[in-house]
């Protein structure tokens, strides 16, 4: 019995690690595509764009601006094209590239 347990705790762990490998490889992920399609204006504030890791710069946005962002980055908004302006980019691609956005710029809200 205490060697099913301490299977199941190995187990477990190798989950964990696993989960944060495809966590990371999605961050990867995002990083790569947020530098092609949309560092230019994020990077820099380029047409109004708030910037990668300046928190006060998304601070007037609706307390919903998770879930907006991700439909900002999948359909546009304002100035901003869909994709990035990369139509070639997949669900997958725009979804990591936000998230990396959201984690570079907010990551106080991942442990929230």
């Amino acid at each position: 019995m205490i060697q099913l347990k301490w299977e199941y705790l190995a187990a477990l762990i190798v989950g964990v690690g696993i989960n944060t490998a495809v966590a990371s490889e999605r961050m990867e992920d995002g990083r790569h595509t947020y530098q092609a399609a949309c560092a230019t204006c994020h990077d820099t504030g380029a047409n109004g764009a708030p910037r990668i890791g300046h928190p006060e710069e998304w601070s007037d946005r609706s307390r919903l601006w998770e879930t907006v962002l991700f439909e900002h980055a999948e359909k546009g908004y304002m100035q901003m094209p869909a994709k990035g302006g990369d139509t070639t980019l997949s669900q997958y691609d725009v979804d990591a590239a936000a998230e990396y956005l959201l984690t570079e710029s907010h990551p106080q809200q991942l442990s929230d």
